[in-house]
């Protein structure tokens, strides 16, 4: 940590943009109750979050009191990956350090253009990685959470650990040039070879003229090309091969043309044929630059803002992104003055939709009591879902909130059985605890929404299991129950099922089979199948009900019965592990 930077008014001329002035960070706390993590509490500048108008997302708006996150999802791609630089050459990522000029986009009118950027921030990580085909032959090997432009946005490699997001499918067209493929089968001494790419060079990029010159003793014909790189190594490799064919040639330098201020267009066939998980984990690299994008093996990719903005503490975008937290300790101030602004709308805020707003944490620095009460000051309402028993403490406030906005609370409770909780969940609190908070906040007020989810195939979804947990549920007090098949997202998959494979190795064939490949879905026809189970169960145990499927788009409400509650927001399925 560079302490340095502590003094007020000091500045870092070497960090993020925006982040020069680190004198917001105010002390760094290690304690016995949390092993393994490191906490920076900071001076926050913002505290509501805009959701992104196309996100599925039925909420405009999000609070997050913590920067940094465990669930360890990354946005990285191969150190072999080819980036475009702004002299127009294309070097490995591993060879690019920060300050590198590339060329990056940006939407200037109706149109994304090429443009000129700069790399501000480089890290690496070690993480489960895919390798994306294109139609052209091109190739790009990238964590499940990266994201390449395609013509319909931006779309990450895989669906999301938790939740939906949008992901590539077979056919979606990638947006940029491409670099075709690399047949390392191909004898590039030979002389089909050197011909071919001759061929391929002049007709490609060459200007070719045939002229007549006549005069009073003869005609001169004269055929000649002219072959201008801004590619040393190409331009050296024609003219080896020209020589080698007997022509001669003659070089003069000449001004360089570059592809900036040009609009993106895909001409290559750049639809993706096949999206593959590789073994084990990769060593993967990303960057940060100024336009939020870079040119990745002829394709524009995104980068990562938020593992970049953890180097301006000296802390690494990688590993350190998942066991060192940023805690905005004030961001209840931050908040109350963004509530006050005459532009808010009073629209619903959702915590909970990133990282549970009850986690341990929220015991030592108790940030959700202010957030709660500045949200009902102003007239905001708001959504809460968390598997956190702590909540209870926060129980007369809500009350009281819920005299002035909707409130809507939301318990994450998959499993019924203890020993399996207690193998699949041993760092959050027992069924029975959540179940006892359901009851609390039932005899507080409250329509509490459960969420049974994930349900899973062969070890929860039998008739007796199912009508063991709605039972239990119902018992609580809850008045709703979401329910849905497990989600196997990329980085959990190989981890459950590793677990599987020692807990119950008798269903490990079952699995693949209904989880292939990347597939991070049970088929729809388990989840039919499911429905058609679950459903007269609930109604027998007279809760409201639905599938996670048939939860409403953004701007719709939940067709449940209005309560002192708002309708329910819709976050994403809780992660299993």
């Amino acid at each position: 940590m560079r302490w340095q930077g502590q003094k007020l008014g000091e500045t870092d001329a070497a960090a993020l943009p925006g982040l020069e002035d680190r004198s917001s960070v105010l002390r760094t706390v290690t304690t016995p109750e949390f092993a393994g993590m490191t906490f920076h509490e900071v001076l926050s500048r913002s505290a509501l979050n805009k959701v992104p108008g196309s996100s599925r997302m039925p909420f405009g708006w999000t609070i997050n009191p913590y920067r940094g996150c465990s669930h360890a999802c990354v946005y990285c791609v191969s150190p072999d990956t080819l980036i475009l630089c702004a002299d127009g050459r294309q070097r490995p990522l591993r060879e690019l350090e920060i300050g590198d000029e590339i060329i990056g986009t940006e939407v200037q009118g109706f149109y994304r253009r090429y443009v000129r950027t700069t790399i501000t921030a480089k890290w690496s990580t070690r993480k489960p990685a895919y390798r994306v085909t294109l139609a052209d032959g091109t190739r790009l090997e990238a964590s499940g959470d990266h994201r390449f432009l395609t013509d319909r946005g931006w779309k990450h490699v895989t669906d999301a650990e938790t939740g939906q997001r949008p992901h590539l499918t077979l056919n979606n067209r990638l947006m940029g040039f491409g670099v075709g493929a690399d047949d390392l089968s191909i004898e590039h001494s030979g002389e089909e070879y050197r011909r071919g790419y001759l061929a391929g060079m002049v007709r490609g990029d060459g200007m070719i003229f045939h002229g007549s010159y006549p005069s009073p003793r003869r005609t001169r014909r004269i055929h000649r090309f002219r072959l201008a790189l801004i590619d040393d190594e190409a331009l050296d490799r024609s003219r080896e091969f020209l020589l080698d064919e007997g022509v001669p040639t003659r070089t003069r330098p000449f001004r360089k043309m570059s592809i900036e201020g040009t609009a993106v267009k895909t001409v290559a066939d750049l639809r993706v044929v096949e999206i593959t998980p590789l073994d084990g984990e990769r060593d993967l690299l990303d960057i940060t630059t100024g336009t939020g994008d870079f040119i990745a093996n002829g394709v524009i990719s995104h980068n990562c803002f938020a593992r970049g903005t953890h180097e301006y503490l000296d802390l690494d975008g990688g590993a350190d992104f998942d066991s060192q937290i940023v805690v905005k300790v004030n961001v209840v101030e931050v908040l109350e003055k963004e509530l006050r602004r005459g532009s808010w709308q009073h629209e619903l805020v959702a915590l909970g939709t990133n990282t549970d707003p009850y986690q341990r944490a929220e015991g030592r620095y108790r940030l959700m009591p202010g957030i709660i009460e500045a949200l009902a000051a102003s007239g905001t309402p708001m959504s809460i879902l968390t598997k956190g028993t702590l909540i209870r403490r926060d129980i007369p406030l809500l009350v009281r909130a819920a005299e002035r906005v909707h409130v809507d609370i939301q318990m994450s409770i998959a499993m019924y059985d203890d020993d399996l909780q207690k193998a699949i969940e041993p760092g959050a609190p027992t069924t029975q605890a959540r179940l006892d908070t359901v009851k609390a906040l039932t005899d507080a007020g409250f329509r509490v929404t459960v969420f049974l989810m994930p349900i899973m195939p062969h070890l929860t979804d039998s008739v007796d299991a199912l009508d063991t947990a709605l039972a239990r549920i119902r018992a609580a007090g809850a008045a709703r129950v979401i329910y849905g098949a497990l989600h196997l997202r990329p980085g959990v998959k190989p981890w459950f099922f590793q677990w599987l494979g020692e807990y119950r190795p008798d269903l490990l064939s079952s699995y693949r089979g209904l989880y292939p490949g990347v597939s991070a879905e049970a088929p729809k026809a388990y989840r039919q199948w499911l429905a058609k189970r679950v459903r007269p169960l609930i109604r027998m145990h007279g809760l409201d009900g639905r599938h996670e499927d048939d939860y409403p788009v953004r701007g719709t409400r939940p067709g449940f019965a209005p309560s002192a509650s708002t309708a329910a927001s819709a976050p994403a399925q809780p992660m299993l592990f």
